[in-house]
């Protein structure tokens, strides 16, 4: 009797030491497998609380709640200090139209009239090829009260290049085309082509007195053998559309050229009204 008493004694001991041995060790992964996901979700944004960032970040939106703000890899409040903007007042029901112009196809005129008739201001960001194509759209887009912005003139990965000066020419080629076109000097609003830029390419553009502008609402427009319909268009912009978005549409859609003016109706009867991206930097 007394040797099964110390057996059983024994066992109980040895299964207690197996169970807190097994109990520590699913700790340990479970902990492993946390800190893991914490790092991945921590430094997956453009700005870490560790203040550090990655050399180049593509500008991307989620949006998780329908005519709600989206969520970005960055805040305004992050980007400020760049001179960096992507959304205006989340409270107003004001909307920032911009197009980016890469070339002509001769989509443009129809989208200058659709603006006119809905009285909206708008941001036209262009490259070279634009400027040496289409003189006569630039002047007509100053005439009619637009702001038209750089976009480079080459339209390169702007995060691969790390120096000052070259950055600087990319841009002063655009400037020069411009007031040789115009007469006068170019609004200081930059946009990174394929929204690729990176922390210090803002710091180059600030430092020339350049203010960045991205966008909180777009659609994938710019392929022009695989334009999308009316239907697949309005399904897209009216649902995710907010109070203070900054509107990017390509001018060589030609969904936008035949949507636009329908489109501008349709915010309007929202309760959205356009202003210019000047009014956006003062706020």
């Amino acid at each position: 009797m007394l040797r099964e008493k110390l057996s059983f004694r024994l066992f109980c001991k040895l299964g207690s030491v197996l169970l807190l041995f097994t109990c520590c060790f699913l700790a340990g992964q479970y902990a492993g497998k946390y800190t893991k996901e914490r790092a991945e979700e921590t430094t997956s944004s453009a700005f870490s609380s560790s203040g550090t960032a990655p050399a180049s970040e593509n500008w991307g939106l989620s949006f998780p709640k329908e005519g709600a703000s989206p969520q970005a890899n960055a805040t305004p409040e992050e980007l400020s200090a760049s001179w960096a903007y992507y959304i205006g007042n989340p409270k107003e029901k004001v909307l920032y139209l911009t197009f980016d112009c890469g070339f002509e196809n001769g989509n443009t005129p129809a989208i200058l009239k659709a603006l006119k008739k809905h009285h909206a201001p708008a941001t036209f960001f262009v490259v070279g090829n634009f400027l040496e194509t289409s003189p006569d759209l630039i002047r007509q887009m100053r005439k009619d009260g637009h702001i038209v912005g750089n976009h480079t003139f080459h339209h390169p990965d702007m995060s691969k290049i790390s120096t000052k000066e070259a950055f600087a020419k990319e841009l002063s080629d655009v400037e020069k085309l411009y007031q040789e076109i115009t007469g006068e000097e170019m609004t200081r609003f930059y946009r990174p082509p394929q929204g690729i830029y990176s922390p210090g390419n803002l710091q180059m553009a600030k430092e020339l007195g350049y203010r960045t502008f991205f966008w909180s609402l777009a659609y994938v427009d710019w392929y022009e053998d695989n334009q999308p319909t009316k239907e697949e268009a309005f399904a897209k912009l009216l649902p995710r559309v907010h109070p203070g978005a900054v509107v990017l549409l390509h001018n060589t859609s030609d969904t936008n050229a035949e949507i636009l003016d329908e489109l501008l109706g349709k915010w309007e009867d929202m309760g959205y009204s356009f202003r210019s991206l000047e009014d956006l930097i003062k706020e």
